[in-house]
């Protein structure tokens, strides 16, 4: 958090990378089209979707295997793309993303001094710092070459790891005397992007049960420009009634997500909103009615009990012969109702290769909007990418220093019928999809 973001000894790089910005310049590390290339395993494999040095490929101890191909954008930083997702008892694996990757990071300080969109406008990608080994447990860290890059473009700065999560279930068997329970895993792909006294920590975690929980943690340093803010605005920061004053701000950041369940992005989107009623004579309890509405149309939506969404895929269904889908499942969140593109929390747009980042968007020509919000015009839903937008409001406190403890936001998207069963069933209670007694 500060007024000046940016350390003098980055003043002058980062003014060149701006300008090559606002003129439209972008550029990106890893191959645009890799060709497949085959890896030698005994028994037959999917075929790559990148070369080896771009892939990422983890088969984590409950048997499921996360697949996907990674590149490096100048203003996005890291991009995923080509996810799959197979866990135990698929035959092949099932594709989830075309890609995944932050679309914005929206920073305006409550005094009304500044605000900052940190990945189109403040070098955001620019930043990507190199990764301690002990910062990356187990994994292992890929060097990344950054486009545009202030000082030396190699940067060993992306961790693939694999981390415990507690448990993945557990359950006392009522007949077989005996306790049901597993620890689950998760792949953590992760870098950290300096902002100026901000430190970015993008991690994005696969689980063994197909949840992809995605997270921004935002630590550092509290910037000393922020201090003795003398507004109302700020936090005490010291000793006593006059202690100076950190001022405070909100970080709004976006993600966009581009599904292809099955390999196809033709995929529908549904919402999904309850109601509880007062019991009616003769019930013991209020009733609970649900209905579906079919999303046909670019859409901005609002996150509220009783209310989610998901994608559904056009093409595959799984074993029960349920369609498969994702469910979205937005964080905690404050709303930043200072701009009309952070009014909401969720928006769904048609395709176009041209919108990229939620706000101050550039690529787009001069004529089309550059925010999120005022691509929701009624266009038809073919390819609809998600855009979800979480809010934090940061009010400085004595225990951000220093350094600042990592404060998180994020969201969440869940298998809905991508499996017939739970995919870490034991095999003992693979019987019990759809009854609770062996049939005769």
């Amino acid at each position: 958090m500060r007024a000046n973001r940016i350390r003098p000894a980055r003043r002058a790089a980062v003014g060149l990378s701006v300008a090559a910005l606002a003129a439209g310049v972008t550029t990106a590390a890893g191959p645009a089209s890799a060709q497949p290339a085959a890896r030698p395993q005994a028994a037959p494999a999917p075929a790559a979707d990148c070369s080896a040095a771009y892939r990422i490929e983890q088969k984590l101890t409950s048997g499921t295997t996360w697949r996907m191909c990674w590149r490096y954008d100048s203003k996005a930083g890291l991009v995923l793309e080509k996810i799959s997702y197979q866990p135990k008892g698929e035959t092949k694996p099932i594709r989830v993303l075309n890609s995944a990757r932050l679309g914005q990071i929206h920073v305006p300080y409550d005094d009304g001094s500044v605000e900052y969109d940190d990945l189109t406008g403040f070098g955001f990608a620019q930043g990507l710092v190199n990764l301690a080994p002990g910062e990356c447990p187990g994994g292992t860290i890929k060097t990344v070459k950054v486009p545009d890059a202030w000082q030396d473009p190699n940067v060993k700065g992306l961790c693939t790891t694999t981390r415990s999560r507690g448990h993945a279930y557990r359950m006392q068997g009522d007949t077989a005397n005996k306790v049901f329970q597993a620890q689950g895993k998760d792949l953590l792909v992760y870098t950290v992007n300096q902002v100026g006294w901000y430190e970015y920590m993008t991690e994005w975690r696969f689980q063994d049960d197909g949840t992809v929980t995605m997270n921004v943690g935002a630590t550092g340093s509290l910037s000393y420009e922020d201090y003795d803010a003398g507004d109302g605005r700020g936090w005490p920061i010291g000793k006593g009634a006059q202690a100076a004053k950190a001022t405070s701000h909100s970080h709004n950041v976006f993600w966009r997500l581009d599904f292809a369940l099955d390999g196809s992005t033709k995929n529908r989107v549904e919402q999904y909103d309850s109601a509880v009623s007062a019991p009616v004579s003769g019930n013991r309890a209020p009733t609970t009615k649900t209905t579906r509405t079919k999303v046909t149309k670019e859409l901005s939506g609002d996150a509220k009990a009783y209310r989610w969404w998901r994608m559904v895929s056009a093409t595959g269904k799984n074993k029960d012969l349920h369609p498969r889908s994702y469910e979205i499942v937005p964080g905690t969140s404050t709303k930043y109702p200072g701009r009309s593109y952070t009014k909401h929390d969720l928006y769904v747009t048609q395709y176009n290769a041209c919108e990229k980042f939620a706000s101050h968007n550039p690529g787009c020509p001069a004529t089309q909007p550059k925010s999120v919000d005022k691509w929701v015009n009624g266009q038809a839903l073919t390819h609809p990418v998600v855009w979800m937008n979480v809010g934090f409001h940061h009010i400085a406190r004595d225990e951000d220093q220093q350094p600042m403890p990592v404060h998180w936001q994020g969201f969440s998207i869940v298998p809905r019928d991508v499996t017939a069963m739970n995919p870490l069933t034991p095999s003992e209670l693979q019987w019990q999809n759809g009854h609770w007694q062996p049939r005769s």
